[in-house]
């Protein structure tokens, strides 16, 4: 056997998650199980008799005895025991340091004091077997290799052969026609405990691909086994590979718990530090990702096809489409993944910020490294906060989950919901205009019989005028407009304002319809009547943008004076009863006034164009200045360079020779005034 120190620390690292696999499942089946009103009651199978401890736990070793000693009935004592399980198991995962001898007892110790109640063999022996491999941290300090490490390792192949080698030889001792006949498969698949949505398709397989299967089994069970213990490593390495396949098959084929997870983890022990260095250095571990990468965006095809009912229509030339799952399959779908999304988030931020804090652990020199350490605490309380916080928004998604949050985040969400630090987001909730783009039509008149209608610069109206580029600028009136159309005038009472001002002839206004006023047609004098129409606009052909059918009135005709007109300035509050302010003359106020004349009249959209390009031009100018200042000098300038770089160093050389030769010239005057001052004490004496 070489050397083992990484697939040791794999199977560790593998056992420490098994166990809280086991302890976290068996944890919330507890109630239902083994709770007082559960299916078989744990105080049943532990009846306190008032017996001394001692014959107590060694008549039934389990902790499960100390319950009543701790005030705590047998069902709390059983969630407690898995609870801590459960926390010191995760600490094992994640803290190398915890995977030690002293930790592997305590779980085995607690999976054994819940065996008593819950059986599994496999574990509580590959348990014990991990204290024995396991190195001894929390007492002597080290993690080093020791010299009986391969003899303890071994018992791990020693217990996978025994398992392996005896699966396959019941199959035959227990003579049953099915596996001697080599038909066994044709009926595992589908009557096994709990099948999975392959076994379905594997079970529909020919019979002779069947019956090769139950070979290929007896093979890997009963012949490989052996190969186990061959002192050519080429040929332990085919038996693991084996053996890691098998598993695979069933694990993908039937739900059978940890146990084949737990059997792929005992295959650890064929392997040695030159074969995990092979997949972690060699070109197979990219080939691995690469797959793994194809594997999800084909998994991802694949749900779209089903999801969505892709086909091919020959008959138009294209592909078909439509939805193939119901409201409540989704509804069903978005109750499952919520929770294990924000869970997902939890795990990732956990790894992130102990990431960050082995970083800082790393961090030469005392006074940085505390430092460095207050600023991770700091900032990695903010994160969390923030995170703790955004889980209430999020989870509007779902209302189940989000009623399943813990109390206090709601508390705190409430507190900082007035700052606007989290939001809840949900783009095109429900999709509008599905029955034509409901459009806001203004128009105004002079004499209430002519109309024309006002132009907007974003929005659509004219139907020659093709939509415009205009990101990342956000006329927020035209986003209004649209907003407002899908309503009635009462949901938006700013737009009563704005016929008020547009009757009133107000600049400001009139330049977030149009920045270049004499586009306006009321620009020379303010309409005397406006009035506003709801129609539906479609697209169509480009030389035409758009199509468009009358709606509906949207807002009554109005002037200004009118009772209409009135009544809701008032209704709305929109009517400004103060005096009006003077304007003020300092210069600060100037100047602002100034820069606003300088852009007035230059469209939003182009202004900030303009200050992107030039922003972006002057970043790009100086990177390729500094690149020309870093470019390597050549030729006979390079020479030139290397000389006077050389005389210099010479130089420095010759000064530093000088400045050394000073140095001791002054401590030998010092000896000498030391030695004089030594002899003027002794003649005193």
């Amino acid at each position: 056997m070489g050397d083992i120190v990484l697939p040791r620390r794999l199977f560790l690292w593998s056992m420490a998650a098994i166990y809280l696999a086991a302890f976290v499942s068996l944890y919330v089946q507890i109630p239902g199980l083994y709770g007082n009103e559960g299916l078989l009651p744990a105080r049943w199978q532990l009846r306190y008799s008032g017996k001394p401890l001692e014959e107590q736990l060694l008549s039934s070793p389990t902790l499960l005895w100390l319950g009543p000693r701790l005030g705590l009935d047998t069902h709390t004592a059983m969630e407690l025991l898995c609870l801590v399980g459960s926390a010191l198991s995760l600490a094992a995962v994640l803290v190398e340091a915890l995977r030690d001898s002293v930790v592997f007892f305590c779980l085995w110790a607690l999976y054994l004091s819940l065996y008593q109640v819950s059986l599994d063999n496999l574990l509580l022996e590959t348990g014990f077997l991990c204290i024995l491999v396991a190195p001894l941290t929390i007492i002597r300090g080290s993690r080093g290799v020791r010299e009986h490490d391969t003899v303890t390792f071994w018992l791990i192949r020693w217990l996978l052969f025994r398992l392996m080698f005896a699966s396959g030889v019941v199959k035959l001792t227990s003579r049953c026609p099915t596996w001697w006949g080599l038909t066994a498969l044709t009926y595992h698949y589908e009557t096994q405990c709990i099948p999975t949505p392959l076994a379905w398709f594997v079970h529909q397989l020919p019979v002779w691909w069947q019956k090769l299967s139950v070979v290929a089994t007896f093979v890997v069970e009963i012949a490989a086994p052996f190969l186990f213990f061959s002192p050519l490593r080429r040929l332990r390495l085919g038996a693991f590979y084996l053996q890691v396949l098998l598993q695979v098959l069933i694990i993908l084929s039937g739900n059978y718990n940890f146990f084949n997870l737990l059997t792929l983890v005992l295959c650890l022990s064929l392997l040695d530090d030159q074969h995990v260095h092979f997949w972690l250095h060699s070109r197979l571990w990219s080939w691995l990702s690469y797959l793994l990468e194809l594997a999800v965006w084909s998994l991802m095809i694949v749900a779209t096809i089903l999801c969505f009912d892709l086909q091919v229509d020959k008959k138009k030339n294209g592909i078909s489409s439509r939805t193939a799952f119901t409201y409540h399959q989704f509804n069903q779908f978005l109750k499952t993944v919520t929770i294990p999304c924000i869970w997902i988030g939890v795990l990732s931020l956990l790894w992130e910020i102990i990431k960050a804090m082995f970083r800082c652990a790393c961090v030469s020199g005392f006074l940085k490294r505390f430092f460095r350490t207050l600023q991770w605490i700091m900032f990695a309380a903010a994160t969390a906060a923030m995170f703790a916080v955004s889980l209430v928004p999020f989870s509007y998604i779902e209302y189940d989950s989000n009623a399943r949050l813990w109390p206090e985040v709601r508390q705190a969400y409430d507190h900082v919901d007035r700052f606007q630090l989290v939001n809840s987001y949900g783009l095109f909730r429900r999709m509008t205009g599905v029955g034509g783009r409901p459009e806001v039509v203004i128009e105004g008149s002079y004499d209430g019989i002519k109309w024309t209608e006002i132009e907007f610069m974003y929005k659509p109206g004219n139907l020659s005028a093709p939509p415009p580029y205009v990101a990342p600028h956000q006329p927020r009136l035209d986003w209004q407009m649209w907003f407002a159309a899908l309503g009635t005038h009462t949901q938006a009472p700013w737009f009563t304002s704005l016929m008020y001002r547009l009757l009133q002839g107000k600049r400001d206004v009139i330049e977030l319809i149009q920045t270049d006023v004499t586009q306006y047609p009321f620009h020379k004098q303010p309409p005397a009547y406006l009035r506003a129409h709801r129609y539906k606009y479609w697209f169509t052909e480009p030389k035409r943008w758009w199509r468009r059918v009358y709606d509906e009135e949207y807002y009554p005709t109005v002037h200004l004076g009118s009772t209409v007109l009135e009544s809701m300035l008032s209704q709305y509050g929109l009517k400004d009863k103060s005096p009006p302010r003077r304007v003020s003359n300092i210069t600060v106020a100037q100047a602002v006034r100034w820069v606003r004349s300088q852009v007035r009249g230059v469209p939003p959209h182009i202004l900030i164009w303009t200050l992107m390009a030039c922003s972006i031009s002057f970043c790009l100018l100086k990177g390729l200045r500094n690149r020309n200042k870093e470019m390597p000098v050549t030729g006979e300038a390079a020479v030139a360079v290397n000389a006077q770089m050389k005389k210099s160093d010479d130089q420095q050389a010759v000064e530093e020779d000088e400045q050394e030769g000073e140095d001791s010239k002054e401590e030998d005057e010092v000896e000498e005034e030391t030695v004089t001052d030594n002899k003027e004490d002794e003649a005193e004496k």
